[in-house]
């Protein structure tokens, strides 16, 4: 491999798709941070109610691990997040089951009031966006969407496992 003179590695660079979907990944984290700044909520704060959606529609506990554990937080960092999203009326912390030691996670019905007005816009552009293509073609982006997370998953569960290199190894 050569270096070009700005010290970048000549290479031709990740195939035209896969700039697509860091555009994508940039623009929707955009987006993001500018609903939720409008909204006094932080991106951490969307990403936790994200997680507890996900689990809640399939039926799954959230508890203050499984956030922890989904958005790479310690401690203390999980239960100051879990208190953002309480104190604003969000989240409530429950004990049901037999252990009644496990405090577990549930949105409010005004954490989905308030998640639905953030992202209607960028549902309804999208919408107009997928209009634009067939059931068929829509079948086959999902196809490949869902792909191309499962692809995510098992790299950052790779890099995940990598140990970082040293700060004293020769580069």
């Amino acid at each position: 491999m050569t270096i070009d003179p700005s010290g970048r590695p000549e290479s031709p660079g990740p195939p035209p798709l896969v700039r697509l979907l860091q555009e994508f990944s940039l623009e929707a984290n955009r987006y993001v941070d500018s609903a939720g700044g409008r909204n006094d909520m932080h991106r951490t704060d969307l990403n936790a109610l994200a997680v507890i959606m996900q689990h809640t529609a399939r039926n799954q506990i959230v508890t203050p691990g499984v956030l922890r554990k989904e958005l790479h937080l310690s401690s203390p960092a999980t239960t100051a997040l879990i208190d953002r999203l309480h104190n604003s009326g969000h989240v409530v912390r429950e004990r049901q089951g037999t252990d009644r030691r496990q405090v577990q996670l549930r949105m409010t019905p005004k954490a989905y009031r308030d998640g639905g007005a953030m992202f209607q816009p960028l549902a309804r552009h999208m919408a107009t966006a997928m209009a634009e293509f067939t059931p068929e073609e829509l079948e086959i982006a999902t196809r490949f969407m869902s792909s191309m997370i499962d692809a995510t998953i098992r790299a950052g569960q790779e890099a995940a496992q990598q140990t970082a290199p040293s700060a004293t190894a020769p580069q």
